[in-house]
């Protein structure tokens, strides 16, 4: 090929992905086509065809990357650099007008705030991060702190941009982290499923399980076939722009090629956005796309910073369900179910029913008291709720159904799978089987153990663990270690392939770190948010097994009840041969790479005036890489003002409430480092 050639090829290559990507962003985001979508077609197939031929023009940006890449052998996990918090949720007008109260509350003023109200999407939940305007990540909130990475399979979203759009004489972020919500429209589910059908394929149950189940594809060429869309909510860390509400957040993120939901209504009161969640509930079957509440948030981002965070939800933000589904259906019996903890879980055996989509023949009945409270018994008419992933529960009775002939449940004096004594304590509601070595105990300690959170033993699932704790080849997580092929390979459903996969799966699991393996041990109380502050604290386990209470309770986050719980676990001396039996098993605890303190970390600064030879970003990155913040209003949390030349009116207000007024030079002085 003659060079002349190869520059003939590459600029139309270059023309076809620049066209596509602005018909791409005309057709998904502006709603303003300018071709057929035959032509779009067209210029796709001549675009393959050309980076078919000439491999070497190849480009992860290229509108071509949508039909799928090569498929995965697992998903990778990905950490969040700021948390995918999750948001406390209101039922009735009170919950919101309480909302309204708190935030006013924490602000110490009486004024009206002024909200920005969205439809909740029913989807799934993820994290753009784009570099220089391209497209390098996508993952799935997961816990929140840390999530799978699904870039291939985002990709194939024709509304998720892979490159940020450029008006002229505007910005690029040189990184921009987007949160939105992948789901797939209702008519699009519904062809979904009648061609699954017509495959003789098991429908989905409904588009939410369908948008999950298409982003956990390994191979994201069938994800490249399933009708996936995405609308944008707001953003984690971006630089190079600095937006002062939530409403500007999202007009910039729609600027630079995201979808934004049209309803979402900005600029209002609490009681205008309680009128509009009516607006919505009445409307939410009209829509193209299930939603399933609407999400109400402090438009100023000045005052969200201000309200901060909970541990895992901002105070600055609230979701206003709307009413479950509900169904009535007959409780035909009451079973016990056995938790990792000893818990005896009461829970209703149902005639199956059809609730949004899905079929329900369980739900939990909580506990000996709620049963009572309740008065349910078997054989009664209930109303059973099931809201999105929570667990089916049974609301209340139908006495008006009741024959006569319904029995009383009574809770079980003995664990039903290992027949030791049930006992409960004054202050629980909750009855717990005593013995330790109870198989159901056993079978969901392992299971909490390898899971992905914890080791993430690739393929010691369910029914592997339920045949090796019924042979007696574990009778404690720890012997998960001990195992060897031999003994493996001859269970149900596993050869020696399957057999040698889970013994290379076990023996990578050995380097991990320390977080998971505190999570790993299933003490009570102690999720992956409580292991990993333990984590930071303790150096070793061997110094957190001995830690006293009050300790414990020094670190943040951790009180009286989580203490407590911690050091009855070290003190069985069963658990600390457990812990020792891991160890001498060849397990190598490392430990997160910590970032070094930064000069100015928790310092929060506000910028006023004009620098000279310094722009307001630039001066924001400045602070941000030395870990500090940078609000835009002065108050009380305020550490330090910068006052550049002509000074607002946040000098006075800095002077007034003693905030640290510091000049240009002063500030340069602190950000050289």
């Amino acid at each position: 090929m003659s060079k002349i050639a190869d520059a003939i090829i590459t600029e139309k290559v270059e023309t076809l992905r620049k066209e596509l990507h602005r018909h791409n962003y005309r057709y998904h985001v502006l709603d303003d086509p300018e071709i057929s979508d035959a032509e779009y077609d067209r210029m796709m197939r001549e675009l393959i065809t050309l980076e078919t031929e000439y491999p070497d023009l190849a480009s992860p940006d290229s509108p071509s990357s949508r039909v799928g890449a090569a498929p995965l052998d697992k998903f990778e996990t990905v950490e969040h650099s700021i948390p995918m918090l999750s948001l406390d949720n209101g039922f009735e007008d009170s919950d919101i007008l309480d909302f309204d109260k708190r935030v006013k509350r924490h602000l110490d003023t009486n004024d009206t705030i002024l909200y920005i109200a969205e439809p909740k999407m029913d989807g799934v939940a993820v994290e753009l991060v784009y570099e220089e305007g391209q497209l390098v990540t996508a993952s799935t909130r997961g816990d929140g702190f840390k999530g799978e990475r699904i870039t291939s399979n985002v990709r194939t979203i024709r509304s998720v941009p892979l490159l940020l759009q450029k008006e002229e004489g505007g910005k690029i972020p040189a990184r921009l982290e987007v949160r939105g919500e992948i789901f797939m429209g209702l008519e699009e589910f519904g062809k979904l499923n009648d061609d699954r059908l017509n495959r003789e394929l098991s429908p989905f149950a409904n588009p939410r399980n369908a948008t999950a189940g298409s982003l956990r594809q390994l191979d994201s060429k069938v994800t490249a076939r399933r009708p996936l869309e995405i609308f944008s909510y707001g953003v984690g860390r971006i630089t190079d722009i600095a937006p002062e509400s939530h409403w500007e957040t999202l007009q910039t993120l729609n600027r630079l090629g995201f979808r934004i939901n049209p309803l979402t209504k900005p600029g209002i009161t609490i009681e205008a956005a309680l009128d509009y969640y009516r607006e919505l509930d009445g409307k939410r079957h009209t829509l193209p796309y299930d939603i399933d509440g609407m999400v109400i948030k402090v438009d100023s981002l000045s005052l969200q910073q201000r309200l901060g965070e909970k541990s895992r939800s901002p105070r600055w933000a609230i979701a206003y369900k709307f009413k479950a589904i509900q169904e009535t259906t007959r409780i035909l019996d009451i079973g016990i179910q056995v938790g990792r903890t000893g818990a005896l879980t009461p829970v209703a055996h149902l005639d199956p029913v059809s609730i949004d989509g899905a079929t329900v023949s369980r739900a939990t009945l909580h506990n000996e008291d709620e049963i009572r409270k309740k008065d349910i018994r078997i054989g009664d008419t209930v109303l059973v709720q099931r809201a999105g992933d929570v667990i089916p529960e049974v609301i209340k009775v139908i006495e008006s159904k009741r024959t006569g002939g319904e029995r009383v449940f009574a809770m079980p004096q003995n664990c039903p799978v290992c027949g030791a004594e049930a006992y409960r304590q004054k202050d629980e509601a909750v009855s717990r089987c005593n013995n330790i070595n109870c198989s159901a105990q056993v079978k969901a300690r392992i299971r909490h153990f390898a899971s992905k959170a914890a080791f993430d033993m690739d393929g010691l699932g369910i029914k592997l663990v339920e045949q090796l704790v019924d042979k007696g080849l574990l009778t404690s997580y720890a012997d998960i270690f001990q195992l060897e092929k031999e003994q493996v390979q001859g269970l149900e459903r596993m050869g020696p392939k399957s057999a040698r996969n889970l013994m290379n799966a076990i023996e990578e699991s050995k380097t991990v770190t320390f977080d998971r393996f505190i999570y790993a041990l299933g003490i009570r109380h102690v999720g992956e948010n409580v292991a990993d502050l333990l984590a930071d604290k303790f150096e070793t386990i061997d110094e957190l097994s001995v830690a006293a209470p009050d300790t414990l309770e020094a670190v943040e986050g951790i009180g009286p009840e989580i203490a407590e719980s911690i050091r009855h676990f070290f003190e069985q001396n069963e658990n600390r041969k457990t812990v020792q039996r891991i160890s001498d098993s060849g397990v190598k605890i490392i430990r997160k790479t910590k970032q070094e303190k930064r000069p100015l970390e928790g310092k929060v600064f506000v910028l006023t005036g004009t620098f000279e030879g310094m722009t307001r970003s630039q001066a924001k990155e400045r602070i941000e890489a030395a870990g500090g913040k940078v609000s835009g209003s002065v108050s009380r949390n305020t550490d330090y003002l910068v006052a550049g030349e002509s000074p607002g009116s946040k000098l006075g207000k800095a002077e007034k409430l003693g905030v640290e007024v510091m000049d240009f030079q002063s500030f340069l002085s602190v950000v050289s480092f």
